[in-house]
């Protein structure tokens, strides 16, 4: 009898124990699941709007220093969710001004570089991109005596513009890109001999190749020119179509602690004007 009681009690520790490996095996396989899927959601989290901000020791665009200076330069944009269209605003200001003439007095008067542009880009695929830009750089508007307007496209005032761009990816290291401003616009013309205005429709077309990368450095060279089917002056040249943009840019990713700031040094030579800088961009985030 005693032995009989004795089995049983074996029996009944025995059940409980596997039970409870049971439960504890059950409990494992939930809390891996629910840590899985809280990975997943986080890997799969849709974030619509991103920002952005640099520091430079100038400002160069399509072969132009904009801005000879240091200055600080941010973005804001939105992303759908598929990737394919974004829509956003860019703006810099400057830490130093430049000279600009009054048309009043004749005078030089210190002006800061101030810029606020919005653009929106198309993805086609991952190959092709559409992309439109107003460029609005109002530095000195207001110092050279005329009417700060940010939704002025007058020609003749000179710091309003549109442009649309096309690009191509030929392999996944090289790009076309392909720059049409439209309707001409600050200073986007040629006057004629009865003193009229044509605008030029200035087109602009880059070939960007990356040519050497390793995990943390890249080097990219490039070369564009400009020129227009209506006029001989064009936004970028004086007389007539010309290579405006040739150089290179050396990118490398640099550890601080745990921190990794992308820098980005470009030599860009304009055959043209004659002139050859060395622009240093910080990407803070």
């Amino acid at each position: 009898m005693n032995a009989l009681i004795l089995s049983l009690q074996d029996l009944i520790l025995n059940t409980k124990k596997q039970h409870s490996t049971m439960w504890l095996a059950i409990i494992l396989v939930f809390y891996v699941l629910s840590t899985q899927a809280q990975t997943t959601a986080v890997k799969k989290e849709y974030k619509p709007f991103s920002i952005s901000a640099h520091v430079k020791n100038m400002h160069t665009w399509h072969g132009f220093v904009v801005h000879p200076g240091a200055l600080f330069a941010t973005s804001l944009e939105f992303n759908s969710k598929n990737k394919k269209f974004t829509f956003g605003f860019w703006g810099g200001a400057s830490f130093s001004p430049v000279d600009v003439s009054n048309i009043n007095t004749g005078n030089n008067v210190s002006a800061y570089y101030k810029e606020l542009s919005i653009y929106t880009k198309y993805r086609f695929s991952d190959r092709f991109f559409i992309e439109a830009v107003t460029h609005n750089n109002y530095t000195g508007v207001e110092e050279r005596g005329d009417k700060l307007s940010y939704w002025s496209y007058d020609k003749t005032q000179g710091y309003n513009f549109v442009d649309v761009n096309f690009g191509y990816n030929l392999t996944p290291n090289t790009l076309l890109y392909l720059a049409t401003i439209i309707n001409g616009g600050s200073g986007d013309y040629e006057v004629q001999s009865d003193g009229s205005l044509t605008n030029s429709w200035t087109h602009y077309f880059e070939v960007n190749s990356k040519v050497w990368q390793n995990k943390t450095e890249s080097l990219s060279l490039f070369a564009g020119g400009a020129w227009s089917f209506f006029t001989d002056k064009t936004f970028y040249t004086q007389s007539a179509g010309n290579i405006i943009n040739v150089g290179a840019t050396y990118n490398k990713q640099l550890s601080i602690l745990d921190y990794k700031l992308p820098v980005d040094v470009t030599l860009m030579w304009n055959p043209e004007q004659e002139k050859t800088v060395l622009q240093v961009d910080l990407t803070l985030f």
